[in-house]
């Protein structure tokens, strides 16, 4: 398209002309008696909108203006507004572009405020239903529980009633009405964790969806752990040797204990995992693990010999699977076959914590295991399939005939191979 010239009252070229791809426009207005002309040139993309842009409009009594499209088509003189404005009011240079603007602008601003108010009062309505509840279901109970109890005293007192009945409810709701929640530091399959204050220390709350469309809420309130899971101090951190040894024994010591089965008033049954892996896995402060979300667990009652368990023998994560489970061989009326799945999984948690350990400076990035095989989340036949080849070449690495062994070469190939075709999928 070609350019059109236009007279320009202000521009510095010696002909006062300038070019532009839009329009030609020229302007008069009367200000303090005297007639003044603005002509000039307007890109085309200030002409909106389009067929009767803002900068080609005039203002009734103050601004006479007039936009064409042909080379010096603004060299007309135009006729002249009265200029004539209210007692006292001074003249006004905002055209309707700026009108615009200074409207748009607080009407922006309010829309913002109305959705920020809107999110902290649903919040705040939120806290306030659920302290509601609580203080409806049991007014009498704010001096109930000892100003001098810890959250450690609670649990102690827990494991020591012999009641298997857990602590009174009345205390159970004057803990959970106390609880300030802060902010929300995690989010899975059957809701929230939240890191709240409690009696001037931090605790973890995970909250327990609802399906029922009432405000009851379950809470499950436990020691806070500011490095977070295995998996997120991994993730941040390497360790050194000792630390590396440290993570693995208390993680297989909560395991046993898990496993044990404790017999007497005290004494509590053999349970198995089933969902072991690093992202439940917490870390302490003194560096130590603490196992935690068994909400896939089964207990096993000695006495009768039997399992709480579904008939869903497909539960927790593909990736730490045993191949047993993967294979749906498992044994699910014996125990021990669940306690043994729980062994692998560690095993693989084990080697995530060696890949991130320094020694003389040297360590490997955080991975998962199998993260070079199988998708970010595999199937069961692709768990399958990685779990079938990596267990026929370690068997046959560890031949007692030497001559039988594979070669590196070899080793090399399968892996390639399984790879490859691993990244075809992804």
């Amino acid at each position: 398209m070609r350019a059109l010239t236009c007279l320009c009252s202000d521009c510095k070229q010696a002909n006062s002309t300038c070019e532009t791809d839009g329009a030609c426009m020229v302007s008069v207005f009367n200000l303090d008696g005297v007639k003044h002309h603005v002509r000039t040139c307007i890109p085309e993309a200030k002409l909106i909108p389009a067929g009767k842009p803002f900068y080609c409009l005039s203002s009734e009594d103050l601004r006479n203006t007039h936009c064409c499209y042909s080379d010096f088509c603004n060299k007309i003189d135009l006729m002249v507004p009265s200029g004539h404005l209210k007692d006292n009011e001074p003249p006004s240079s905002w055209g309707p572009v700026e009108l615009v603007a200074v409207i748009a602008g607080p009407v922006f601003l309010v829309f913002v405020v109305m959705i920020i108010v809107v999110f902290v009062f649903h919040h705040h309505q939120r806290v306030y239903h659920n302290r509601q509840r609580l203080d409806m279901e049991d007014p009498s109970c704010e001096m109930c529980l000892s100003k001098d109890k810890t959250l450690q005293d609670l649990v102690y007192d827990l494991s020591t009633s012999g009641s298997g009945s857990g602590l009174p409810l009345f205390v159970q709701r004057t803990v959970a009405r106390t609880i300030v929640l802060q902010e929300i530091i995690g989010k899975g399959r059957f809701g929230e964790v939240w890191r709240g204050r409690w009696r001037g220390g931090d605790v973890a709350v995970k909250i327990f969806s609802s399906h029922n469309g009432t405000w009851t809420q379950l809470w499950l309130v436990s020691d806070y752990h500011e490095h977070g899971s295995l998996f997120d101090y991994l993730n941040r951190y390497t360790v050194t040797i000792e630390g590396m040894i440290k993570l693995a024994l208390s993680a297989a010591s909560g395991l046993a204990h898990l496993h044990m089965e404790i017999v007497g008033t005290q004494g509590k049954p053999g349970i198995a995992h089933r969902d072991l892996k690093s992202k439940n896995i917490l870390v302490k402060k003194n560096g130590t693990c603490a196992i935690a979300d068994l909400g896939l667990a089964v207990r096993h009652d000695s006495v009768t010999d039997t399992i709480d368990i579904a008939p869903n023998q497909r539960v927790g994560t593909k990736r730490y699977m045993a191949p047993e489970v993967l294979d749906e061989t498992i044994n699910m009326k014996h125990f021990d076959s669940f306690k043994c799945a729980d062994i692998y999984a560690l095993g693989l948690v084990y080697w995530e914590i060696a890949r991130r350990c320094n020694a003389g400076g040297i360590h490997e990035e955080y991975q998962l295991p199998y993260y070079d095989l199988v998708p970010s989340d595999p199937s069961i036949e692709e768990m399958r399939k990685a779990l079938r080849v990596m267990g026929k070449m370690m068997r046959e690495c560890w031949y007692a005939n030497g001559a039988a062994r594979l070669t590196a070469l070899r080793i090399k190939k399968t892996l390639s191979q399984l790879s490859v075709q691993e990244d075809v999928k992804i």
